[in-house]
């Protein structure tokens, strides 16, 4: 196999000129190891994740090494040393702090590994090769608009209350999400057709270190107890279903999912399953499907045409700047799930059986 970080050069610059399909292999792949770095096992989706790519990458013929970071940046950066020490052929990096692995991937790069940006995109560094993930504005956007349309918003109700949550400051994604949902609510809150009585509504105001959902509840309980007394909330944006599920669980300790208290409106993101049983239940109104699945089928396929001197399959080519480099992406489509439509999408698409969701 030729030199592959020369190799990476001429297939970047093929795929910054090419919206390229990936082309069918002729030969067997040739084998190596996959150096797969995941940031946590507190997540379904994440274990999920990391248990698809394995799959698809030993049908491909390859090993995989897997390992957790448990939201410790520290702890990624020494795994993904260990890996680079071990001498895996391509690494796949779903990042904790995305801009803590400057120096690890400089490493990477002196060893000719290249580098998969999985689902988060690392910032700051041009030794970062691909990346692949959803739109992540459009997850963004999806949950607008269901609460725009829940509320009725477009045909003039409200005022109505609106509490904003937020990701983790330190992913990337977590702005693209933010910024897709208000670049639809915004006009609604200039209009004060929805009012955000904590007055919370700058992105440093709303993140939640780490996606978690006991501190995303604490929050909120605070919110609840300092600008609400007798009003109520009609809507919360929330990016994540684990999220959601601490937002909810504040709002019942205060009354809410009775008659006279209805439960607000809430997003999500992720279709865990925690999540999808709550929105059967009536309880969280809305997540976002993005299925991981086909996320890993595609940062598996990427590794192989990597590996493969092969020009990897490329759909985005210059809107993911990480600060250094347009890194060339690979974007998949979110899909709006609720109680009205959970059969058809999760169900009937393989991703959970009738009887798990009951």
């Amino acid at each position: 196999m030729r030199n592959r970080r020369a190799a990476l050069a001429t297939l970047a610059a093929l795929a910054l000129t090419l919206s390229a399909c990936g082309q069918d292999s002729e030969s067997s792949p040739k084998g190596g190891t996959i150096g797969i770095a995941m940031p946590t096992r507190a997540s379904e989706r994440w274990l999920t994740d990391g248990k698809s790519i394995v799959t698809d990458l030993k049908a491909k013929g390859y090993q995989a090494e897997l390992v957790y970071g448990d939201d410790d940046p520290a702890t990624q950066v020494s795994q993904i040393e260990n890996l680079i020490k071990q001498r895996v052929d391509t690494l796949i990096i779903a990042a904790i702090d995305n801009t803590s692995l400057n120096d690890v991937l400089q490493q990477a790069a002196d060893a000719d590994i290249p580098v998969i940006s999985y689902d988060r995109l690392i910032l700051g560094t041009g030794n970062v090769d691909y990346y692949v993930s959803f739109d992540n504005e459009q997850v963004g956007r999806l949950q607008a608009y269901y609460i725009i349309d829940k509320l009725g918003l477009e045909d003039g109700e409200g005022p109505f209350n609106i509490e904003l949550f937020a990701g983790s400051a330190d992913d990337n994604n977590t702005a693209y999400f933010f910024d897709g949902a208000m670049h639809l609510l915004q006009p609604y809150l200039d209009s004060e057709q929805l009012v955000v009585r904590s007055g919370q509504t700058d992105l440093k105001q709303v993140t939640t270190l780490r996606w978690d959902g006991a501190s995303a509840g604490k929050r909120m309980n605070g919110i609840l107890a300092e600008s609400y007394g007798t009003a109520r909330v009609d809507a919360v944006l929330s990016p994540y279903d684990g999220i959601s599920l601490g937002i909810l669980s504040a709002l019942k300790s205060d009354g809410y999912g009775s008659d006279g208290k209805p439960l607000p409106v809430i997003t999500g993101q992720d279709a865990e399953l925690a999540s999808v049983k709550s929105i059967i239940a009536g309880e969280q109104a809305q997540t976002v499907y993005k299925d991981i699945r086909e996320l890993a089928e595609v940062a598996s396929d990427m590794a192989d045409d990597v590996l493969n001197d092969k020009t990897p399959r490329i759909n985005n080519r210059r809107a993911y700047d990480n600060g250094v480099k347009a890194v060339p992406a690979y974007l998949l489509q979110p899909i709006n799930v609720d109680k009205t439509n959970y059969e058809n999408v999760l169900v009937a698409g393989g991703y959970y059986t009738a009887a798990e969701l009951k």
